[in-house]
């Protein structure tokens, strides 16, 4: 079958071991499976999130942290049966939800996987380049969705991401996740138990993008109970020298600039960062963990 699952809708038959845009086939193939302490407070919580890194990406971002698995392929093959016990090893370590990154080209397997209800919510972690018949697929399946919202301008999008119609397809998907979760909802301790967390990273030299997500997102979800993240975790990757502004992490003055335009916006539900945050420490080892050994694919 020709994949359309994600906006790209490249057609490959991956089934027949084609490589798709995400540069993946149709064996899942994940990085890293463990314990993650980064995420906001209410999904990390005490026990950390279950975190599972997956292998692939729809978009060509040129400073992607995680280029090791997006871009250069790192990753090792699991089974759907394999992946949820990987969930339930997680669960058993102390994870507060499982935590799905990166997960798109692989949602009829992890669908496969998800078919029984775990006992805790289920993350779907991504960088918002999502197609709604897809996410359609895992209504019932998925608790809290964790999208990006990375532009609202197209031709940084397509300079950056190679991806010139990113905002309104994050748009339309972003309305869909609200459309299976509606607003969050927390337990006593907290932690989110569901509801859409959306994410926007500050880029240096690009504040103009910044204020556009912010009055989208003002106009759209500040009184419907999404939350928003405003992220300044920004690192500077080799690829990142084509464009002069983004080799440098971003300044004081910038984010500030960003924070104080968030809160004229009128959104106070949601996170800020401290600009410690950008640093190669807390970008993961992707050496597997949790996923190996691996079980045999038949």
């Amino acid at each position: 079958m020709n994949c359309q699952l994600c906006p790209r809708q490249c057609g490959v038959d991956r089934a027949a071991g084609q490589v798709g845009y995400c540069r993946m086939g149709a064996t899942i193939m994940a990085a890293r499976a463990a314990l993650h302490f980064w995420e906001e407070p209410c999904i990390s919580g005490i026990g950390g999130s279950g975190t599972v890194f997956f292998s692939g990406c729809n978009l060509r971002c040129i400073y992607c942290q995680n280029h090791e698995i997006s871009t250069a392929g790192k990753g090792y093959p699991v089974t759907p049966q394999r992946l949820r016990e990987i969930f339930y090893e997680l669960i058993e370590q102390g994870a507060e939800n499982i935590n799905l990154v990166t997960p798109t080209h692989f949602v009829p397997q992890i669908a496969e996987a998800l078919r029984e209800k775990l006992p805790v919510p289920v993350i779907y972690n991504c960088g918002g380049y999502e197609s709604v018949e897809t996410l359609r697929l895992l209504d019932g399946l998925v608790d809290i969705y964790l999208p990006d919202m990375k532009y609202s301008d197209a031709s940084l999008a397509a300079r950056l991401s190679a991806a010139p119609d990113y905002p309104e397809v994050a748009e339309r998907a972003i309305a869909e996740m609200f459309r299976q979760t509606g607003g969050q909802v927390y337990d006593g301790r907290g932690r989110l138990l569901s509801g859409v967390q959306v994410r926007h990273m500050v880029l240096p030299g690009f504040l103009e993008n910044t204020y556009g997500v912010l009055d989208w997102f003002s106009s759209r979800y500040r009184k419907a109970g999404v939350g928003f993240s405003l992220m300044s975790q920004f690192t500077p990757t080799p690829a990142c020298q084509s464009e002069p502004t983004l080799r440098r992490r971003l300044n004081p003055e910038e984010y500030e600039r960003a924070v104080d335009y968030m809160y004229l916006c009128g959104i106070t539900t949601g996170f800020v960062q401290e600009l410690s945050s950008a640093n190669e420490e807390y970008i993961p080892a992707f050496n597997g963990m949790g996923i190996l050994p691996i079980r045999r694919i038949k």
